[in-house]
């Protein structure tokens, strides 16, 4: 088999070596480095995917944001309110877990939860209509977080389907996906990309 030099030797991962694992932890830093321009990338297929609301998918998620930058929210708040429906593409039916998957390593709890849970929270305003129960989000009562999530739906993400509003547009929100994607606060490769950082 040919191996390239900067690629590891093994054909199994039981084989691997110090040798090899220190080719791929400086592959991983480099890849982590593009990741908010990849997060970026996807989030622009949003654009133009209307799906019966009165602004596309891109837009609502701008307008989000926007309210919520407006409203003095930090940027990782920021970041997720950017990016709180950006599973539409991949996850019809389950698009809340994919992008608070994506936010977790470097969002708080609370955030993850909210981009988690909102959903849920979100059909308070339309599930009555499609034949749900639009007080599902009451089996969240009590919940450390529930508060902080009904507001984020309330304030910011069922109110930005308006066709009017003058919402940022993704260039204002780069520098911010960058800085809060830079450095994982919680996850399982926070050494390896803080090895690569330094």
């Amino acid at each position: 088999m040919n191996h390239q030099p900067d690629r590891a030797r093994f054909s199994a991962m039981e084989h691997g070596t110090q040798a090899d694992w220190t080719i791929i932890s400086g592959h991983f830093a480099d890849f982590a480095k593009g990741l908010p321009a990849r997060v970026l990338t996807h989030l622009q297929l949003l654009d133009g995917d209307y799906g019966g609301f009165p602004v596309d998918r891109l837009e609502h998620s701008l307008q989000t944001a926007t309210r919520a930058h407006r409203d003095g929210r930090d940027e990782a708040y920021v970041v997720m309110a950017l990016l709180h429906d950006i599973g539409d593409t991949l996850g019809t039916f389950n698009h809340p877990e994919i992008g608070a998957a994506m936010l977790r390593p470097f969002v708080s709890d609370q955030l993850h939860w909210i981009a988690n849970t909102h959903g849920v929270f979100q059909g308070y305003y339309f599930f009555h209509y499609i034949g749900g129960d639009r007080d599902m989000r009451e089996s969240y009562r009590g919940h450390p977080h529930f508060e902080a999530c009904a507001e984020f739906c309330e304030k910011y993400d069922q109110a930005a389907f308006d066709p009017n509003y003058d919402s940022a547009p993704l260039a204002f929100f780069e520098p911010m996906v960058g800085r809060v994607f830079a450095r994982p606060i919680t996850s399982i490769y926070a050494k390896v990309a803080e090895a690569g950082a330094s």
